[in-house]
């Protein structure tokens, strides 16, 4: 069911759920005095930085600066949105996620998305029916020509568009079928199905949902494949076909095969080899990488050796450079010139298919071999070619051993050495610590009560005894101290990691994420008194500064009675 996900349930899992627990069981922690270590997941570093500390149920990173809760981590590690992690969290502590239902005023707009999921998921289904029903035959008889059985049918949920221009449109909503890009509006008014007498491939995300379709000839009239356009919930640079049904048999395949169409992926299942997906007619994307990469850390392209599939591949290995963490690696391979994934597999074999996977091309080999195509290595000026031609790809790699490697490869290559271009561009150096970690200086009060009262929620009970004068307050951060104090008394959130989802997408989050790991150096049986001193500090400083300006006006112009009690007041009070 569509709608929000209720603030209580989402407080209540993160009561549930410990971050330490939920951290370890993706980035393997040691406990070192009162927090939990690791090597950051977000950067590359040789010696530990990234820190958990159970009691704040919050994550920080010395070194790049990630930090956040339990839901945080998620998003970042995983790649999720926000409600994909909530989801995950939830399957986490073993709990189901509610939704609010809404209501929609008579008259008002709505952006609300889930009932085209849901008449996709209507249309998916009436076109597997057609497959099985009066003029799906002659679809089956192409799939079984091309050794597509019945079981692999079922698990990718093959369907077939009938011939009919308006079929769809006799069933289901006209504007909802066009919205979801299932029709072809015409000029006049009115419009048609935009997939007719094709083979009909689901495109579902890796949620199970359909999100849109490819549709196959089945004969050889162009064009062969046909594409669901760009929609509210379908982007073909950021899906690809077959994810959804690998992770129904392969959580944590060892690798994933990307292939170039749906009948390739289908043709592999039915020989046994589930763990390939196809981008949707588009080239690979770095979306599609930090995608794949979620679920394995070796991904291998196969694509056809003819010239269209060698310049796939080329675009596929530059997609991938930017998102070379360490510890991910990416294979090329080229298929023999005539065939694809179908006609290779029943020729060989499965055995020596996957003989072939394993022994691709490593992408530093196909890398280098591919830029110094043609060129003279023997020569100065075919030496600098192969420098201008690696520089702008390597420089796109994260920093890490394998850019450190790819540079040297580089410079033995060239022969060169001491190349200006070379210097400094990849180091295996720490980002450098954090400075509100390191700040030897004395703190402000106002940094202090911040800190400690993000850290420790339940001090705004000290704000309330204290009765601060806001509008006599003036000192840097003072409409953050108020935004925090309000928040907490308004929503009473139980620990650290609800009060920080209170402050997700507020312009304030950064500087508070920072705050809440920032080193007070106060002991536990402390910090009441520490915070208190620090209030008082503040109003103290507030106190000054009325005086100040009372003094300054009766000085220039002289005061009512009531400011004279005032000051009077104020002046006993010092």
């Amino acid at each position: 069911m569509s709608g929000r996900i209720p603030r209580d349930f989402i407080n209540d899992l993160l009561l549930r759920v410990d971050i330490v627990d939920l951290i370890d069981s993706h980035v393997p922690l040691k406990k070192t005095g009162s927090n939990f270590v690791a090597r950051c997941p977000f950067h590359t570093e040789k010696t530990p930085s990234f820190s958990v500390n159970r009691k704040k149920q919050f994550f920080y990173c010395f070194g790049c600066g990630a930090s956040g809760n339990a839901i945080s981590f998620l998003m970042d590690f995983s790649h999720l949105d926000f409600v994909e992690a909530v989801e995950d969290l939830a399957a986490f502590v073993g709990v189901s996620v509610p939704r609010e239902s809404i209501v929609v005023p008579v008259g008002s707009s709505r952006s609300d998305v889930g009932p085209l999921y849901d008449l996709m998921d209507q249309v998916a289904a009436f076109y597997a029916e057609q497959l099985v029903s009066g003029d799906g035959k002659k679809a089956i008889d192409y799939l079984k020509r091309r050794g597509v059985s019945g079981a692999i049918a079922k698990a990718y949920q093959l369907g077939y568009a009938p011939e009919g221009w308006n079929t769809l449109a006799s069933r289901f909503n006209f504007e909802a079928l066009t919205k979801a890009g299932l029709l072809v509006s015409k000029e006049g008014g009115g419009g048609y199905d935009r997939f007719r007498g094709r083979v009909m491939f689901p495109i579902r995300d890796k949620r199970g949902r359909v999100v849109g379709f490819g549709a196959r000839v089945l004969d050889d009239s162009l064009p062969k494949y046909l594409n669901s356009p760009e929609t509210p919930i379908f982007s073909k640079g950021n899906e690809v076909y077959g994810l959804y049904e690998l992770l129904q048999t392969h959580s944590r395949p060892e690798r994933i095969l990307v292939v170039e169409g749906y009948m390739d992926v289908v043709a592999l299942a039915q020989f046994g080899i589930g763990y390939a997906v196809a981008t949707l007619g588009t080239s690979t994307s770095k979306a599609h990488m930090e995608l794949l990469f979620r679920f394995s850390s070796e991904l291998v392209f196969c694509f056809d050796g003819d010239k269209a599939g060698k310049e796939a591949a080329w675009r596929a290995m530059e997609a991938t450079f930017p998102c070379l963490k360490d510890g991910r690696q990416v294979k090329i391979m080229l298929l023999p010139e005539g065939q694809d994934p179908d006609s290779l597999i029943r020729e060989e074999g499965v055995a020596a298919f996957e003989r072939g996977i394993a022994s691709a091309a490593t992408l530093s080999e196909y890398f280098f071999g591919r830029v110094q195509d043609e060129l003279s290595l023997e020569s100065m000026e075919g030496r600098a070619q192969l420098i201008s031609r690696s520089k702008k790809y390597l420089e796109q790699l994260p920093v890490g051993v394998f850019r450190e490697m790819m540079y040297q490869r580089l410079q033995g290559l060239s022969g060169f050495n001491k190349l200006d271009v070379l210097e400094n561009t990849a180091t295996l150096s720490r980002v450098p610590k954090a400075a509100v970690h390191r700040d030897k200086k004395r703190l402000s009060p106002a940094r202090v009560a911040i800190s400690l009262l993000l850290q420790n929620p339940e001090l705004i009970e000290v704000v309330e005894q204290k009765e601060l004068d806001w509008e006599s307050l003036n000192f840097p951060g003072k409409e953050l101290f108020k935004e925090v104090v309000d928040l907490i008394s308004s929503e009473y959130p139980k620990n650290l990691s609800m009060l920080l989802e209170l402050f997700r997408g507020r312009n304030s989050e950064k500087v508070v994420k920072q705050l809440v790991f920032l080193d007070v150096m106060v002991p536990e049986e402390g910090v009441r008194a520490e915070f208190s001193d620090a209030l008082e500090r503040l109003n103290a400083q507030a106190r000054e500064s009325r005086i100040e300006q009372l003094l300054e006006k009766e000085s220039a112009e002289g005061l009512s009675r009531e400011e004279r009690e005032v000051l009077g007041r104020l002046l006993v009070s010092r």
